[in-house]
């Protein structure tokens, strides 16, 4: 029986307008009466998914920041994120290179130093707490940074993919989405984040389900026994898990959760 279920958002579990679907808030209702436990898992900060999921913020587990933070009504149950002495060093690699920008995402700020359309739009829009300084270098020691995410004008598997992971082998870089790649603490990833969940709630691998659309779930959707992707999911991922499930537009993953229920696989 099923008793956790995971899922990304942006690609996944939100619309092609990065909106939630309206049965969410009922439906996480239902499972929790059922004894399961649901955990948005994002590369998102913390500030942004509970605002996000206001209405039912003490009823889930918020994996954050691509799995480097795990909160817990109000709490923070783990947090993994990059040394200091290799942020500068991923900074000054980053700005080498052209069409890139960068962020770094903090346990509670995001922080960017450029101002160019569409990264800042795209910064704002998709962080709550969200901090311009002059240089991002003054930030480092402020505060735990969970990870760097980095916006490609170009297409990041096209580009930032194909020269980041060889400029910092001490950090984890993988694609998050079509124009941004992450990265992040060599250990830090949202599979990392389900294992320990799986350990503080004591839950097996059999017993949980997750959904992903990109390559910074795979680790996720390996550590659970049910493992889905939308129809639209970035194909690598899905000749990797196989089990497909209709469009995030289609809202796949909420039509795939009352299947589960309906066919009894949920259980307390």
């Amino acid at each position: 029986m099923i008793k956790f279920i995971a899922t990304d958002l942006d690609g996944t579990l939100l619309d092609g307008e990065r909106r939630l679907p309206e049965e969410i808030f009922p439906l996480i209702a239902q499972l929790k009466e059922a004894g399961v436990l649901f955990a948005p898992a994002s590369g998102r900060q913390y500030a942004n998914l509970k605002k996000l999921f206001a209405p039912v913020a003490d009823d889930v587990v918020f994996i954050c920041e691509n799995g480097a933070l795990i909160k817990y009504r109000g709490k923070t149950l783990h947090c993994h994120p990059i040394r200091d002495l290799y942020l500068k060093e991923a900074l000054d690699e980053i700005r080498a290179l052209p069409h890139l920008y960068p962020m770094l995402c903090g346990t509670d700020w995001a922080y960017i130093e450029n101002s160019e359309m569409p990264f800042f739009q795209y910064a704002m829009l998709s962080y709550t707490n969200c901090k311009k300084v002059e240089d991002l270098d003054t930030v480092i020691g402020r505060e735990d940074i969970c990870k760097i995410a980095v916006y490609d004008e170009i297409a990041a598997a096209e580009n930032c993919i194909k020269v980041l992971p060889q400029r910092l082998p001490h950090l984890r870089t993988i694609l998050s989405g079509f124009d941004w790649c992450d990265v992040s603490a060599p250990g830090a990833n949202k599979g990392e984040a389900i294992r320990f969940i799986r350990r503080q709630f004591g839950l097996e691998k059999e017993e949980c389900a997750a959904f992903g659309d990109h390559m910074n779930d795979f680790e996720m959707l390996s550590e659970c026994g049910y493992a889905y992707v939308p129809e639209n999911a970035y194909p690598p991922l899905k000749k990797l898990v196989g089990r497909v499930i209709p469009s995030n537009e289609r809202h796949g993953v909420i039509t795939k959760i009352r299947e589960m229920i309906a066919a009894r696989e949920v259980s307390a």
